[in-house]
């Protein structure tokens, strides 16, 4: 059920490519079959299921599509490359997923002040249907899930979708059983619950990603420390610290090297770059040397002038 099409997929350059490819197939599928059902049935928590499967396979394109554009190389008019497409991918993703969490939970209320009938039997069917279906869709991300942070949000989804399956079933057996046709109106509204959920807790760290934000798990002052730590220098400041894309952080600082241990300047950049690389895993960085004689005035640490 919940899909949440937040997969920014990123998974090695030539791995995956026809899993993701088959899990768009039957997501698609799953779809026709839903909203088939759905109109059949009368249930709207079938529809909006088979809705949010629908942005499920376009948030797998959109994440192929990306995938492929972050493959290429830095070139003159990109001269960081096209990681950041996968990032922009995700907001793509998450921004739908809230409009269409809004409009599920709309339908929803709606149905409340003017119920139609249920066919059970109907929702039962094709939410079993979908819980197969949520379940393959798993199997098929769950190799790459080790190795990819986005590939390993979109594995976990599916298996929450696999359970919001399991309450549509559960929903269409009490109206079976009881006649309750109030609670299909109630799933739709935890369906779009949930999408809201998890696309307001998933969206800040793609913002983040774009406006340049420090890698939320790496502590500014605790890097700054590591650098003033290298033997001959004396200070850093003007550091601008963020992440180039989901698994890559930069740093660019202006270094002041003590006097006396001018000679050692770039020995000293290259050591600050070692341990930058050693402890905080920050492969790209650009480092300015400056002598403490001649050294910026009135700079702050972090930021420009």
């Amino acid at each position: 059920m919940p899909h949440d099409h937040h997969h920014h997929h990123h998974v090695d350059p030539d791995a995956g490519d026809l899993r993701v490819a088959a899990a768009i197939g039957v997501n698609v599928l799953l779809t026709v079959a839903q909203i088939i059902g759905g109109l059949v049935s009368g249930s709207l928590a079938l529809i909006a299921d088979a809705i949010h499967n629908l942005s499920d396979a376009a948030s797998l394109v959109i994440a192929v599509v990306a995938r492929r554009i972050a493959r290429r190389p830095a070139d003159p008019s990109m001269t960081f490359g096209y990681a950041r497409a996968e990032v922009v991918a995700a907001l793509i993703n998450y921004t739908t997923l809230v409009v269409i969490g809004l409009w599920i939970g709309a339908e929803a209320i709606g149905r409340f002040f003017a119920p139609e009938p249920v066919a059970g039997w109907i929702v039962v069917i094709v939410a079993g249907i979908a819980l197969v279906v949520d379940l393959a869709t798993a199997l098929l991300t769950w190799a790459m899930a080790k190795d990819s942070v986005n590939i390993r949000a979109a594995f976990l989804h599916n298996l929450a979708d696999a359970a919001g399956s399991v309450g549509v079933i559960l929903a269409g057996s009490l109206v079976l059983l009881f006649g309750w046709t109030w609670v299909d109106p109630v799933v739709t509204l935890m369906i779009a619950a949930y999408i809201l959920w998890m696309s307001f807790n998933e969206m800040p760290g793609v913002i983040r990603i774009l406006m340049l934000g420090t890698p939320p798990d790496m502590a500014p002052d605790e890097v700054i420390e590591t650098l003033r730590g290298v033997p001959g220098l004396r200070d850093v400041h003007h550091a601008h610290l963020w992440q180039m894309s989901e698994h890559r952080a930069s740093l660019e600082a202006h270094l002041v090297i003590e006097e006396g241990h001018w000679p050692r300047a770039d020995a000293i950049k290259a050591e600050a770059k070692v341990r930058l690389s050693e402890r905080f895993g920050i492969g790209h960085a650009t480092l300015e040397i400056e002598c403490a004689r001649h050294a910026c005035d009135h700079v702050k640490v972090f930021g420009a002038a």
